[in-house]
């Protein structure tokens, strides 16, 4: 069974990172954005960072500009963003694309793994987004492909992708799938 540690991906300065440096931990891998309705949720992913850090858990921020161009500037500038914003202290990777013909293949695989999961109608964001992308295209939801910024997929500590939430999962959701694999 193929696992995340088949892949590198570039850390913010460019640099190479296997991902096998997370062998044996629970990840939680993120594509998000620093100008967008679910960026109040570095809050929650810190708070998650510092209960579960020391336990084994990490999270991977990858940011990506392909949801309404709403992670703009360098990737400094993002991380500078986040860490004076939001105190987040979690790995920030380089901008990368999580969709289309230039997609990431950490993405790519991850997509694989876990197609779309449907988003909890009760988060306010949720019906604006079914709207746009219904008059977008209205096969969207029969598509791997990841909706919007904030989409997470869970790792087990043997690589195994476990499950992916939509931006719009409550975190409590969140957090009960990370307590649950940490104790295994």
């Amino acid at each position: 069974m193929r696992t995340v540690y088949e892949f590198s991906v570039k850390d913010r300065k460019g640099n190479n990172v296997s991902l096998k440096e997370y062998a044996n931990e629970v990840l939680l891998i993120v594509n998000t954005a620093t100008r967008c309705g679910f960026t109040p949720q570095y809050t929650e992913l810190e708070r998650l960072y510092e209960t579960y850090h020391s336990q084994g858990f990490e999270i991977l921020d990858f940011p990506c500009n392909q949801f309404g161009q709403q992670a703009p500037g360098t990737d400094e500038s993002i991380h500078n963003f986040c860490k004076l914003t939001y105190g987040t202290e979690f790995p920030q990777f380089k901008k990368l694309k999580v969709n289309g013909p230039d997609a990431d293949p950490l993405f790519m695989f991850l997509k694989e793994q876990k197609g779309f999961a449907g988003f909890d109608m009760t988060n306010k964001i949720a019906p604006v987004l079914v709207e746009m992308f219904d008059k977008e295209n209205p096969g969207w939801r029969d598509t791997p492909d990841i909706k919007w910024n904030f989409t997470k997929f869970l790792i087990n500590k043997k690589g195994q992708v476990v499950t992916r939430f939509e931006p719009t999962e409550k975190i409590e959701n969140v957090e009960a799938a990370i307590k649950e694999e940490l104790a295994k």
